[in-house]
């Protein structure tokens, strides 16, 4: 197994290109259930009309957790607007009509996201009001069963030389209200410091789809405090500052 050519890195995982197979390759603290967990979502997700890129294996190296997908060849969509900025608002129209099609999928063994944000929310730093107050509005919103991609960007979605469109990483997929998937992708702009791209993205995803605006906002301080659990000091004090400030009325 060739482990030379790398493609990603971050602090829990490092991504290899060996050939025709791509090797996500966790460290060795990394939980061996959120391993396999990923490797079955993404396995399930497999069998919906969407491209995505196949389990192949799962397996150990030197002591570490690995996932094996087939690899994938071209560009990221995010490749694709460093290269032509011109095309920006293109290209965000195309990842809005994949998000879309995601939304339309249906993958009845995922997580229900209301129960993942529940639990995630609960182990916030939050007070308890806060954390009563979160969890309140969550359970008062619509409940759906939509497949949420809950990394959806653009650096996760792989034009091919043939534009075939792959969408990529699936570690966090849930199935739920599609508003919600909407409100991370925003707040991925925002946490990029890209606020004029997430608000055309917001105001584009929102015009296609006969949706509120102030119906996804409503998802976005839910989100931002599920979100802060894992985030860096950096996107804590953003998503912080999101769930003292938005409010719902």
């Amino acid at each position: 197994m060739n482990l030379e050519n790398i493609i990603a890195q971050r602090h829990t995982k490092t991504i290899y290109r060996d050939g025709d197979r791509c090797i996500k390759l966790f460290a060795k603290d990394y939980s061996k259930a959120d391993v396999l967990n990923e490797a079955l979502n993404q396995s399930r997700v497999e069998e919906t009309e969407l491209h995505i890129p196949k389990v192949l294996e799962v397996t150990t190296i030197e002591g570490s957790w690995a996932i094996i997908f087939e690899f994938i060849e071209g560009q990221t969509l995010s490749e694709m607007i460093g290269h032509h900025p011109e095309k920006l608002k293109e290209y965000i129209d195309l990842m809005i009509e994949l998000q879309i099609k995601t939304h339309e999928q249906k993958c009845p063994l995922l997580t229900k996201l209301r129960d993942k944000m529940f639990r995630k929310i609960s182990l916030t730093d939050f007070d308890p009001t806060t954390k009563y107050d979160l969890q309140h509005h969550l359970d008062g919103m619509p409940r759906h069963n939509k497949v949420c991609h809950g990394d959806f960007c653009p650096s996760n979605i792989i034009i091919t030389p043939d534009n075939v469109p792959y969408i990529i990483d699936w570690s966090h997929v849930t199935q739920g209200n599609a508003s919600a998937d909407v409100a991370r992708t925003y707040l991925l702009f925002l946490l990029r410091n890209q606020e004029e791209n997430g608000e055309y993205y917001l105001n584009r995803f929102c015009e296609k789809t006969n949706t509120s605006r102030r119906y996804v906002e409503k998802w976005v301080r839910i989100v931002a405090a599920s979100q802060s659990v894992k985030g860096n000091k950096e996107e804590l004090a953003f998503l912080t500052r999101i769930v003292d400030v938005v409010d719902y009325h």
